[in-house]
């Protein structure tokens, strides 16, 4: 089995932000949505979403690396048997080797497959696996302990507008069962919810359905951030004459104030428009006015009669 940085295609010490930038690349392309014909996609994916999960835990990531858990997270062998050779060798306390009942000396080393020891112990001290009763009957072969099911992996699509208001979504799971479920403080493109228990059943329980939300873009709204950007069109008399305009905001329609002699390019701020962030605090909504200009006959006669056409260069400033 692949390790599990591999699978991410990340280096062994890679940071907790570069392996969730690794995963919502990885988990774009080989989401089961984009890849209905292609099961190695869908296979793929369910292990970069198990690599994931297990490296950005942090007690879990610690014991994979000190290789205490496997790629699946279950507990490896004890006592470093069938591993790289690294745990100590059973023996005297000078750690020299196990003597057999003729004197003659064997030793355990590492590497190749997991070996049943209690095969061994049975032929050198005669201890039965049934009967128990030799010195050693305490090492037969363990069962490995209940695990529970299978984690079910799930893309969200959410619209712009309810992420932006953390809205309540519903999720079909593969059972059939449907939930609704809340949206976290800032929620953003590749934000997974776990839902424990949700997932395929096992004997130790089931698993959890993990949901990915993907945000929808939206025709003129634009994230920056926890800050929508807005760019907005204004016909010139209200950008010469000032006034209030109707302006979209995710909750709903409100007036802006647009001051005198405004120019294309200015910035107005509609506060507690934006997305909530993780300190549950919203950003703003950012309009950039865009003034638009008509081609109008009426309009073209008064600028070339007015007193005032060519006395100020809006250009000096870029030295021309």
């Amino acid at each position: 089995m692949a390790d599990l940085y591999s699978e991410l295609n990340v280096a062994r010490g890679a940071s907790e932000a570069d392996i969730k930038k690794a995963y919502r690349k990885l988990a774009k392309e080989l989401h089961p949505d984009k890849n209905k014909d292609n099961p190695n996609a869908t296979e793929r994916f369910s292990k970069v979403t198990r690599a994931y999960d297990i490296l950005t835990d942090k007690d879990k990531r610690a014991q994979y690396d000190r290789g205490e858990i496997d790629e699946e997270g279950n507990p490896r062998m004890p006592f470093g048997f069938g591993g790289g050779g690294g745990g100590p060798r059973p023996g005297g306390a000078g750690g020299g080797p196990f003597r057999g009942p003729n004197g003659e000396p064997f030793e355990f080393t590492g590497g190749g497959e997991a070996a049943d020891i209690s095969d061994l112990f049975e032929g050198l001290f005669g201890g039965g696996r049934r009967g128990g009763g030799g010195p050693f009957s305490g090492f037969g072969r363990r069962s490995a302990p209940p695990q529970k099911g299978a984690n079910d992996a799930y893309r969200l699509e959410v619209a712009f507008e309810d992420a932006a208001r953390l809205d309540d979504q519903r999720v079909t799971l593969s059972s059939g069962k449907t939930l609704d479920i809340k949206l976290p403080p800032g929620v953003e493109e590749g934000t997974r919810i776990r839902l424990v228990g949700q997932g395929q059943p096992g004997p130790a329980g089931n698993g959890d359905a993990l949901v990915t939300i993907s945000i929808k873009p939206h025709r003129f709204y634009r994230r920056e951030g926890d800050n929508i950007r807005l760019e907005l069109p204004v016909a010139i008399d209200e950008a010469v004459l000032g006034g209030k305009v109707r302006v979209p905001t995710v909750d709903g329609p409100v007036m802006l104030s647009i001051p005198k002699g405004s120019s294309s390019g200015k910035v107005l701020r509609l506060k507690g428009k934006g997305f909530t962030g993780k300190g549950g605090a919203r950003g703003d909504q950012l309009v950039t006015l865009m003034v638009e200009t008509p081609d109008d006959p009426e309009l073209a006669r008064f600028l070339e009669g007015w007193s005032g056409r060519g006395k100020s260069n809006p250009r000096a400033g870029l030295g021309v």
